[in-house]
């Protein structure tokens, strides 16, 4: 029987046995949003600037409740009824095997680190996280190596779905690299980690915004809603009334052109 080509450290196969019967491999689908970038941390947290301008002005949100609501954190002030939970259950962590009490060499690299705490913190980049592996399930499975003090996992600012890639604070620099050299490379849920270390000078500062709170999906349908029924003022109508005639006065052109005779009534805006 041949070996398996794709080697996994102690631990990393989730618990899964293999047989000797053989399997037809079944390609796993490929999401869109799992490709990571070696510098995704640079410019992190910051916002695209929209290019509307001009009769773009109407959609503009109103008020810090639509700001708050477009960076998809949780209002106590502000509940809708249309807020979903944007995560399915997740793995069950307990399930996963212990690296650092399985692995003898990890166990005793971590008891030194212990025994020589370091006054800096350390960062680690951790790519091609799986479904299921969110904020609180990587938090109870890290602070195997040690105290997690920050935990940011990337999110879509639309949907709140997983980026498949996340940052991890540890009040050691020494246990991150412990950390960064175990799991990199690292076949968990049938995804191999891409783990690394974060040096000091290229953590971001904006990095931590939004981290460790609850994230909830956007209502959209809402944010669009206030939009649409915000009060207007008399140059907004004044603004609206020229473009649709502008576009009345197209559609004539088009017919009047094509030998079709049509007449139009005069439009304006309800006031």
């Amino acid at each position: 029987m041949k070996s398996s080509s794709t080697a996994a450290k102690p631990g990393g196969n989730s618990g899964q046995k293999t047989t000797g019967k053989k399997q037809k491999a079944v390609p796993e689908p490929v999401e869109a949003d799992s490709e990571e970038s070696e510098q995704e941390w640079v410019g992190f947290g910051e916002e695209e600037e929209g290019e509307g301008g001009g009769e773009e002005g109407d959609k503009e949100e109103d008020g810090d409740s639509s700001e708050e609501l477009l960076h998809g954190l949780s209002s106590e002030d502000d509940q809708d009824s249309s807020d979903e939970e944007v995560d399915p259950p997740g793995i069950d962590v307990s399930k996963l095997p212990t690296i650092a009490k399985d692995d003898k060499i990890v166990r005793q690299k971590l008891e030194k680190a212990k025994r020589q705490p370091t006054e800096d913190r350390g960062v680690i980049y951790l790519g091609r996280i799986p479904h299921g592996f969110y904020e609180q399930q990587m938090k109870s499975y890290f602070t195997q190596f040690g105290d997690v003090t920050r935990l940011r996992l990337s999110r879509n600012k639309k949907t709140g779905r997983s980026k498949h890639y996340a940052f991890i604070e540890f009040d050691s620099a020494r246990v991150a690299e412990i950390v960064a050299e175990t799991m990199d490379n690292y076949l968990l849920m049938g995804h191999i980690l891409k783990c690394r270390a974060v040096p000091k000078s290229d953590v971001h500062p904006e990095l931590w915004i939004g981290a460790d709170k609850k994230f909830k999906k956007v209502p959209m349908a809402r944010v669009y809603r206030v939009s649409h029924n915000k009060l207007r003022t008399e140059e907004e109508k004044d603004r609206v009334d020229r473009r649709l005639l502008k576009r009345q006065e197209e559609r004539k052109r088009k017919l009047e052109e094509a030998a079709i005779d049509y007449d139009f009534e005069m439009v304006a805006y309800v006031r």
